[in-house]
């Protein structure tokens, strides 16, 4: 009886373990998300929209950031432990639109799908598709918006830009850019910014998209040009930044128009309360909940996310927002600035 028992106890066992190694073979499919940074507010939000619709979809993500804007080698160590992982797929925003090619390249070659946000690659045919503000289009916006705001004064602006990396990654350079298309500035090299020959430009300076940064650059730049009035930032906290530093200088007097990119709540915000002129507003949570559907469609069918007719991307939108609108320019209010911000 003894032996029987003992048997009969080896055999229940033999069935649980059975039961827990069938129950790991269907394991929820690893998926990832790949940040700049960690506590900026815009991938913050990306990574809130990618969290809730991966438990939605029953995945499994994991979510990755570097240390510093411009942060390469943590994204490429991130790449590296996911395919080392079996994931099925990420979404990343690059920091170097360049050096991250080659790890994209044999994250694909290992079958992942690699879907970029935000920030496409350089090429951009390096991921498999990309979701993300035209943000050429979104800079066009604010610059149409000044122009048309300084009227006649337009013609003679002096504008600081705030801008994000000495690598000039892509997203950095479209928004640059496009904020020069739209004010009505020759660009020379497309990919290129700080090789324009207009006098209205008073210089460009790195802020790493931080508030720290965005404030040392327009020091620097009102140092070299004690009469600017307009003051472009790559995003939000830049502005905020410049803003401290125009107020430090008493320049806080609406004598500098001051335009950004990004949309955050607290950017509109920012417009009420009359520091910040005019915002783009972009859909960061949109973004990473698209990448993540792809990715399940990916899995469940092998089918690769098409861009949006005539790009070479998926247009996730941009709005311009403001309390005092130019004609001919398109754009929403602050109230409903608010209700959509950063959705």
């Amino acid at each position: 009886m003894k032996t029987a028992n003992l048997w009969k106890t080896m055999l229940a066992g033999a069935v649980v373990f059975g039961f827990s190694a069938g129950t790991s073979a269907y394991a929820a499919d690893i998926v990832g998300l790949i940040t700049k940074t960690e506590g900026n507010p815009y991938f913050v939000k990306m990574r809130e929209g990618a969290q809730a619709k991966a438990k939605e979809l029953g995945l499994t993500l994991r979510t990755y950031a570097g240390k510093y804007d411009g942060d390469n080698d943590s994204q490429v160590a991130a790449i590296e432990n996911l395919i080392a992982a079996g994931a099925k797929g990420f979404a990343i925003v690059p920091s170097d639109s360049s050096a991250i090619v080659p790890t994209l390249e044999k994250a694909r070659k290992a079958g992942l799908l690699v879907i970029d946000l935000d920030t496409p690659t350089d090429p951009i045919t390096a991921a498999d598709a990309t979701f993300a503000t035209d943000n050429f289009k979104a800079g066009e916006l604010i610059g149409e918006w000044a122009k048309g705001t300084l009227g006649d004064k337009a013609a003679t602006a002096k504008i600081a830009f705030l801008d994000l990396a000495a690598n000039q990654p892509t997203v950095d350079y479209l928004r640059d850019q496009g904020f020069m298309k739209g004010f009505g500035i020759d660009i020379k090299d497309p990919k290129h910014y700080g090789d324009e020959t207009d006098p209205r430009i008073c210089g460009h300076q790195p802020t790493g998209g931080a508030e720290d940064g965005g404030r040392t650059a327009m020091e620097t730049l009102m140092q070299k040009c004690p009469d600017v009035n307009v003051m472009y930032s790559i995003n939000e906290p830049a502005a905020a930044g410049g803003y401290q530093a125009l107020k430090a200088a008493g320049k806080d007097d609406g004598s500098v128009l001051s335009v950004a990119i990004d949309g955050s709540c607290d950017g509109v915000k920012n417009i009420q309360a009359a520091t910040l002129g005019a915002t783009s507003q972009q859909y960061p949570l949109k973004m990473a909940v698209m990448a993540m559907e792809a990715i399940d469609t990916f899995v469940k069918t092998g089918k690769k996310p098409q861009p949006t007719p005539g790009q070479q991307f998926t247009d996730t939108g941009a709005q311009l927002v403001t309390d005092h609108p130019v004609k001919g320019v398109p754009s929403i209010d602050t109230k409903e600035g608010l209700k959509l911000c950063w959705g």
